[in-house]
Parts: C-alpha cells; sequence; structure tokens
C-alpha cells in the first residue's frame, strides 16, 4: 500500500474509529508514517504519530497537507454522523459532501495510491429490503447522513470509472468499541450500555427493546478496512460500497448477553427521534460481495464482543479510569 518514503493520512482521526486505526496503522507502517488530521485535538487514547489540524472542507489545505507529508494513502473519515446530521443537516452536507469531494479532486490531481472512504448501512431507507439486505439494491435514505452516504458512493465509483483513481469503501453497521467514544450516531446505544452496565448496572436506551440492527465490533472493523485496503484492485467489482457485517441483535438481546456477564442488569426504554431512524434501516446485511471479491470474515459475535467489553471496561473502571 505504501513505500518506504511515503505516508498514510487519516482524517477525522479523533473519532470513534479513527483513533483505533490510528494504532492499526502505527503497528504495520510505524508511527513515523501516520498523519493524523482531524479538525480538533486527537483523543487521549491516540498513539504517538504525525499530527494536523484539518478542516476537510477546506480543499487547499487539504492538499497542503498531502503534499507536506509525501501522502499516498488516504483514510477519509471525517463526518458528521446520524443522529448529529438531523440537528445540523446543512453542516453534516458540507463536511461529509465537501470533505468527500476534496479527498477524490486531491487524489486526481496529486496522483494518490489508494483511498478509503466508508459508508454506512444509513445509505439504505424504508424502501430497501430490511433482511438480508442485498449489496445492490433500493438506497432512498431518509436523513442527511445517509444522502451524503449514498451521493459519496456514486462519486467515488466515478471517479474509479473516469480518472481510473482506486477508491475503496465498506458500508458500517453499527460499530462498538472501547477505545474513543462513538460522536453521534444511531447505534451509540449498543456502545453506551456496556460502560452503563459496568459503571451503574442500569441503562436507560434511547430505542425499542425490539430494534434489530446489524453490529461490528471494532477489531472485526479494522480486519475489514485493512483487507479491503490489500485486496488486489482488479479482483474488486465493487468500490467504495461493499456491504459489511459481523452480527445482528435488539437491544433486548444485548442486554440478556450482558446480564449473563453482569446478573441483575436493568434496562429500561424510552424511544426518541432516533428510533425513526433506526427503523428506516436494515435489520441485517448479505456481505457475500465482500466475501467474495476480498474474503471478508469477522471474528466476533454478540458473545464473544461482549465478553471482551466487559473485561476491558471492568478493568479499567477497577483502576478509576472507565473513560465515560
Amino acid at each position: 500500500m505504501t513505500s518506504s518514503s511515503s505516508r498514510v493520512l487519516v482524517t477525522g482521526a479523533s473519532g470513534q474509529i479513527g483513533t483505533e486505526l490510528l494504532h492499526a496503522l502505527g503497528r504495520k507502517y510505524g508511527p513515523e508514517n501516520v498523519v493524523a488530521a482531524d479538525i480538533q485535538p486527537l483523543s487521549k487514547n491516540a498513539p504517538a504519530c504525525l499530527y494536523e489540524t484539518l478542516d476537510v472542507t477546506k480543499a487547499e489545505r487539504f492538499e497542503e497537507v498531502i503534499k507536506k507529508h509525501r501522502v499516498d494513502t488516504v483514510f477519509h473519515l471525517a463526518a458528521i454522523l446520524s443522529a448529529n446530521g438531523e440537528t445540523i443537516p446543512q453542516l453534516a452536507w458540507s463536511v461529509n459532501m465537501d470533505g468527500t469531494y476534496n479527498v477524490l479532486e486531491a487524489a486526481r490531481k496529486l496522483g494518490l495510491t489508494r483511498i478509503f472512504i466508508p459508508s454506512s448501512i444509513a445509505a439504505f431507507g424504508p424502501e430497501t429490503p430490511r433482511v438480508n439486505t442485498p449489496q445492490d439494491t433500493i438506497l432512498k435514505p431518509k436523513t442527511m447522513y445517509g444522502l451524503t452516504k449514498v451521493a459519496g458512493e456514486l462519486l467515488a465509483d466515478y471517479y474509479v470509472a473516469r480518472y481510473g483513481v482506486d477508491i475503496r469503501g465498506c458500508r458500517f453497521p453499527g460499530i462498538i468499541s472501547n477505545g474513543a467514544l462513538p460522536g453521534g450516531g444511531t447505534t451509540d446505544y449498543a456502545v453506551a450500555i456496556y460502560y452503563e452496565a459496568v459503571k451503574n448496572g442500569r441503562y436507560t436506551c434511547f430505542l425499542g427493546p425490539e430494534t434489530r440492527l446489524p453490529m461490528m465490533y471494532m477489531p472485526d472493523c479494522l480486519k475489514s478496512i485493512l483487507d479491503l485496503m490489500a485486496a488486489d484492485f482488479a479482483g474488486l467489482r465493487h468500490h467504495a460500497d461493499f456491504n459489511v457485517t459481523a452480527m445482528s441483535f435488539t437491544p433486548a438481546e444485548q442486554a440478556e448477553a450482558i446480564r449473563k456477564l453482569i446478573p441483575g442488569f436493568e434496562v429500561e426504554y424510552k424511544p426518541d427521534f432516533r428510533q425513526a431512524i433506526a427503523d428506516s434501516w436494515p435489520e441485517s446485511l448479505d456481505d457475500s460481495a465482500a466475501r467474495e471479491e476480498w474474503g471478508w470474515k469477522p471474528d466476533y459475535d454478540l458473545e464473544a464482543m461482549s465478553k471482551d467489553m466487559i473485561e476491558v471496561l471492568q478493568k479499567r473502571h477497577a483502576e478509576g479510569n472507565l473513560g465515560y
């Protein structure tokens, strides 16, 4: 992916995925070859690496950072997520679309080797089949975040076909992690529930108990990114829109998995505006294209993830360092 004299750039590096990806890339390429960029300071959980302040809507600054550090591969994670995007839709459009356009233009003009741009299950909508949602299907989302993800997928396909830019990406489900906290998505409850279980033994969920959604544990998220980026481009029929998933569950099922490890754990359900967003998304995904084209296969299910999450969080809580 990179040469010894080149570097990788991660935008949105202070976010939930970005913080963990910095660790993975540092181990793979060395911290001296990883450039973290964000409009705000890095998370305290971020590893040692190079850092640049970057507003991805500013094209000249974007290109300046790429040239300064001899970047040839970009992991473009900067975005306004689904729930936050509904409170600030105009900013979501600007950050998500201008940022994506700017990285694609930089790739075209500066000859970047490879770009990763994540998409999301937010690209789907009520007209999409909700069970085992196909790879190629109706994309009519009802959120600004979803609209920008569909447009981003189409724009990526255009740059691949028109300019030969190597662009890749996954439609991520909800991502669960114990590193940096999520930043305003509709599936944030699936992270918060573990923290609250460890800290207080109870949780108030903003989705109803039977709301089934596809999910993925952070180690599998990172695995999917690195595996896709390492795949032979000639073998990819899709580009920035691969369905990937690891499991699907409801808040009630997640609570029961936690209860097996923390007896007496209690959950109260008080659905808010995020319920309508969740109801427009798939219950499960067909990720056979990713499995066939680049060998995708997750490692974690609900039980294995819950065991690992709780072990990590209980240890941090005992040390007074839960961070939530």
